[in-house]
């Protein structure tokens, strides 16, 4: 059912690319903002939010070799708030979570292809046997490449916050604690499984990020705000790079939001 559903969106994104208006592509594009969670050493077929040391090689190798403009997020968002027009093929790099194999097998991948990341951490989760150390994190900040932002302070959504000061101090503190570690601004921030309301956006604005992203918040949040910045979720079902290069073409979101009826 999946890979039939694959099909017919390459399908649709295709025709939209070589047989749609210029006007209309212009105001459909959305500059991709990728995803990642894990990457491991192999294909770990239980793990939908894991891709493997291989897959994750090639698709870098793909943005480097076709020329994608990869820049920072904080870069993209800059962009986008300042409604600045956005170069063709430009992409931001993301990892959530702050997993251990950020640092052994996704790092040196980035690093081999000069591709710049923005990490999110789960900052009660820094120093646990499966997530990254401070060392490690510090080690990656001071490449250049990788610049850190905030994924709350617990992995649980914010809307399960119990009162507003526990609210405040997962946005608020998170950020507190990560910039007195690194010791520079830290200016992103990742909403907890992508959820949100008005609220939350609005403290998150309070607390002085520049910019927030979540997953897929839908075709009625504009993609101008800096504040909801759509993300694709990369799995390993794009191991194969034409997949991979339609999920990367600016024109996957549009369909993404319109597949469904409303």
């Amino acid at each position: 059912m999946f890979k039939h559903i694959r099909v017919i969106l390459v399908s649709f994104i295709i025709l939209v690319l070589f047989f749609a208006g210029g006007v209309f592509l212009r105001n459909n594009y959305v500059a991709p903002i990728v995803m990642y969670h894990s990457v491991t050493l192999k294909h770990d077929r239980g793990n939908m939010l894991a891709v493997s040391m291989g897959t994750f090689r090639k698709q870098m190798r793909f943005l480097r070799q076709h020329c994608y403009n990869v820049i920072t997020l904080q870069e993209l968002g800059d962009l986008v708030a300042g409604r600045k027009k956005i170069p063709p093929k430009t992409i931001a790099i993301t990892l959530d979570d702050g997993y251990k194999d950020t640092f052994t097998h996704a790092f040196p991948i980035l690093k081999e292809y000069g591709l710049p990341a923005t990490v999110f951490i789960i900052v009660n989760e820094v120093g646990r046997s499966d997530r990254l150390s401070w060392d490690e994190i510090k080690a990656m900040q001071d490449t250049g490449l990788i610049t850190f932002g905030s994924h709350t302070l617990g992995p649980d959504p914010l809307f399960k916050a119990k009162n507003e000061e526990e609210l405040k101090k997962q946005i608020f503190d998170s950020k507190k604690v990560l910039q007195e570690r690194l010791g520079r601004e830290v200016s992103t921030f990742s909403y907890p499984e992508g959820m949100f309301n008005d609220r939350i956006r609005k403290l998150v604005i309070e607390a002085g990020y520049r910019l927030a992203v979540a997953t897929n918040p839908g075709k009625k949040f504009s993609n101008r705000d800096a504040f909801v910045l759509k993300r694709l979720r990369i799995s390993e079902n794009a191991a194969n790079t034409f997949v991979f290069w339609v999920e990367t073409s600016g024109y996957y979101n549009f369909f993404r939001e319109h597949r469904h009826k409303k």
